[in-house]
């Protein structure tokens, strides 16, 4: 099933960040049961090369690979999908206008514009891939400016769009908050309920950047595609909480040392 599919029969799909270029970290969260593996490649470190050996890695596992573009650009998005990803997210989408250009650019004709060339995605799943292609890719434009929000219901409403993503940060700031997840602020509150009801009247998903401690709250609030872990916060936080276990084990006076 793809996430389209497990998203319209209702299912939470649980997914991991990659800020980190390499291969090697692609492949290790998506051999760890994620349902999906997001390559970011407008905040990460992460080129398009690099994107390319990231997508190929994540396909090694059974997490569905997923790009976050730098920019709603037909030539960006029309390249991570030739190279395999079945999503795009789409960043600062601020009306249903750019939203339509961004399911232009990730859909085939009818649908879209999307240009013929599947060359590396092509040899993973054959010719059958461009009866597919329409069906597994998901369209997920970002909703994280005042403008997006004012006009999230005609960004919902465009045909194509699969999920509307929520990017807390940038949201936040949009709304005069720090950037963060300002969870219990009548504001950011209203402006993610609103998100969510856009969504559910146009029957689409919601996605939101998340973490372990806050991803049980956006499930409970019905978001369908969350991150639960990001590759550069799990391997710092680990590196620490190891480093101070061993220090607190080795200091003067520990009867184990």
């Amino acid at each position: 099933m793809t996430l389209k599919t497990r998203w319209a029969a209702g299912e939470t799909t649980l997914g991991a960040w990659c800020m980190i270029p390499g291969a090697l970290t692609a492949e290790a969260l998506a051999t760890s049961g994620f349902d999906w593996v997001l390559i970011d490649m407008q905040h990460g470190c992460i080129d398009y090369d690099t994107a390319l050996s990231m997508i190929r890695a994540v396909d090694l596992g059974k997490a569905e690979p997923i790009v976050r573009v730098p920019w709603n650009d037909p030539g960006i998005i029309g390249k991570v999908l030739d190279a395999g990803a079945l999503g795009v997210v789409i960043p600062m989408i601020q009306s249903a206008e750019d939203a339509r250009r961004a399911v232009n650019a990730c859909l085939y004709p009818p649908l879209g514009s999307r240009s013929f060339g599947p060359v590396r995605v092509g040899l993973r799943d054959g010719p059958k891939y461009f009866t597919n292609a329409n069906a597994r890719v998901a369209v997920v434009p970002m909703i994280e400016t005042a403008q997006a929000l004012a006009e999230v219901d005609e960004i919902a409403a465009t045909p194509g769009v699969d999920a509307l993503f929520v990017g807390p940060f940038d949201l936040s700031i949009a709304l005069g908050l720090p950037p963060g997840d300002n969870d219990g602020n009548p504001v950011f509150d209203a402006a993610i309920a609103r998100i969510s009801a856009a969504a559910r009247r146009n029957g689409i998903a919601t996605a939101v950047l998340s973490n372990a401690k806050v991803a049980p709250i956006r499930i409970a609030q019905g978001f369908q595609m969350v991150s639960v872990a990001t590759d550069i916060n799990v391997l710092t936080a680990a590196a620490r909480a190891d480093l101070e276990t061993v220090r607190a084990a080795s200091a003067p006076g520990d009867t184990h040392a």
